[in-house]
């Protein structure tokens, strides 16, 4: 199993163990069955993003490549995803094509960084609903980009981004609508749902782009086209060429980076989870990022937009019996082998097939059993996925993912500060043969669970009722998970309160380190006492007692 501290990538493990023809062999079959789901969708993702075709078709092979061969995951996929179009689309709408790319080799950079200082692990800490939440707005946000090239409409004026504004453009447009785009549109999608229904092993995304094709080809159907939209295809790879780059630029470019950086990173572990789930196997999340960055920054040179893993090429790879990241990178020459021999035949491609495909994404990223359960099973989680939803569809995605971050945590931190356990019970419950005339004048509190900032205040407020008549209080720590800074500042104006009333202090249960961290704060003998465990810690107690009675 990979050590995440180790930065060593998982194509050297595998070679390590033995590859042979037959391993070579699954591979290339894999390889070339998730490259004929990535060539039309990595289209689809470039031309949704405001992009041309070629740059979906770059960062597949460039992104791919390096994603595979480098990354901390043996069945990675790497390319263009469909939760970066809405990031795209606005970086381009706001800095350009070449804008976008430097944003893309800015946020390989910051991967690279993340992966290097082994910080990989933290970003699995986004909650689940805030996954869920921001995924489903992408899904929804995609899917009305995709209205124009549904319905072959003629639009009056650029089209809007935010789709408040988006909305009453294209209802104006609707009497534009194009029938014989909307019979296409519709037939790829009856082709790509029928297929996976009825023949899942054939690949149903191609089959029903080409289909498409055939038909807009054979009956001359006046339908835009890739060609007639963008131009004809490269056949092949550009020469390496940096976007113009200036501090200015840098600074605007910041927050798309960082953008960039924190989904394309959520996007790349999450699809690494899935894998291991699937295989049996773990990743390296540090080594991923690594991965992800460098191949971010190949595709910023090569005339691509950003990369990450993708979860369903991913699981498609692992459902191909694929055995090593030799898969992914197979993956991407047989994608480059397909440029480089049928540039010309890709240029037939109707837009409506493509934006039936991106529909049928959409459809599918949306987590429908999961929101359901969410919905049902907790308030406060529907609160989260919720707010991200919205605030993706309606604001900003970077600003949904904080904001649902925030509120997420603030939530856990509600829930373990309720979690906190603090019983009080008389000394006679703890510990046998303590004496009758001492009984009543000691009392042993057991602290249970996290002991932290959150639930604090809570077991400050139940400790300090302390009653009266006890001339001493035992407080155990051995349930205690966790205690932080603020729970030992609690027991210090504790001590400090009691020892005004003459009431002595006894501290059990307590590990050396945190004992030390008590200590740290001011928290020592004698204004306090240390016993190792309840009997002890009673027994200290009745010692302290005993020494402050008057003598006859």
């Amino acid at each position: 199993m990979p050590n995440a501290t180790t930065l060593r990538p998982a194509l050297i493990a595998s070679l390590r163990e033995g590859y042979s023809l037959a391993h070579l062999r699954r591979d290339a079959v894999a390889g070339l069955t998730v490259a004929i789901v990535a060539l039309p969708l990595s289209m689809a993702i470039a031309i949704a993003a405001g992009g041309t075709p070629s740059m979906g078709l770059y960062t597949a092979i460039v992104g791919g490549f390096f994603i595979s061969m480098l990354g901390g995951s043996r069945f990675q996929i790497g390319g263009p995803a469909g939760a970066f179009i809405v990031l795209i689309a606005t970086t381009v709408a706001q800095h350009g094509i070449a804008g976008m790319m430097l944003a893309t080799m800015m946020a390989g950079a910051m991967m690279i960084a993340v992966g290097a200082l082994r910080l990989g692990s933290y970003i699995k800490f986004i909650p689940y609903p805030v996954t869920v939440g921001f995924t489903a707005g992408i899904a929804v946000i995609i899917f009305a980009s995709q209205i124009t090239d549904l319905l072959g409409l003629t639009l009056s004026q650029p089209e809007p981004g935010p789709i408040l504004q988006k909305l009453p453009v294209l209802w104006q447009s609707l009497p534009s609508a194009n029938p014989v785009t909307i019979a296409l549109a519709a037939g790829t999608i009856l082709a790509i749902v029928g297929i996976k229904r009825y023949a899942p092993k054939i690949p149903n995304l191609l089959v029903a782009v080409a289909g498409a094709t055939l038909v807009a080809a054979v009956f001359n159907l006046d339908t835009p086209t890739i060609a007639s939209t963008f131009g004809e295809i490269p056949a092949g790879l550009p020469m390496p060429s940096l976007p113009p780059v200036n501090w200015s630029l840098i600074v605007a470019l910041l927050p798309n980076a960082i953008a960039f950086t924190l989904l394309g990173s959520i996007e790349a572990l999450l699809s690494a989870v899935v894998a291991d789930s699937m295989s049996g196997q773990r990743h390296n999340s540090n080594m991923e990022l690594i991965a992800q960055g460098v191949a971010n920054l190949a595709c910023g040179v090569m005339g691509g937009m950003v990369a990450t893993g993708t979860i369903a090429r991913t699981a498609t790879n692992v459902r191909a019996n694929a055995h090593s990241p030799v898969a992914g990178m197979l993956h991407a020459a047989f994608i480059l082998g397909f440029v480089m021999l049928a540039a010309p035949l890709v240029g037939m491609i109707p837009l409506a097939s493509l934006a039936g495909l991106l529909a049928t994404v959409a459809w599918n990223m949306i987590e429908r059993h999961a929101i359901a359960t969410l919905l049902r099973t907790s308030r406060e989680d529907a609160a989260v996925l919720a707010v991200t939803l919205l605030l993706t569809i309606f604001r900003d995605l970077t600003e949904a993912i904080v904001v649902g971050f925030a509120l997420g945590s603030v939530l856990f931190i509600h829930r373990m500060s309720t979690a906190v356990g603090v019983r009080s019970e008389d000394v006679r419950e703890s510990v046998e043969d303590i004496g009758v005339g001492r009984a009543d004048e000691i009392l042993v509190y057991r602290i249970q669970g996290a002991f932290f900032f959150g639930a604090a205040a809570t077991v400050g407020g139940v400790l300090e009722k302390t009653h009266d008549t006890y001339r001493a209080i035992v407080i155990d720590f051995c349930e205690a998970d966790m205690v932080d800074s603020t729970a030992i500042r609690t027991i210090g104006a504790l001590v400090t309160t009691t020892r005004k009333r003459g009431v002595c202090v006894v501290l059990t249960g307590l590990r050396p380190a945190l004992q030390k961290q008590f200590e740290a704060h001011g928290i020592r003998p004698p204004d306090v006492a240390f016993a190792p465990t309840i009997a002890l810690g009673v027994d200290v107690a009745k010692a302290a007692l005993q020494a402050s009675e008057p003598r006859a």
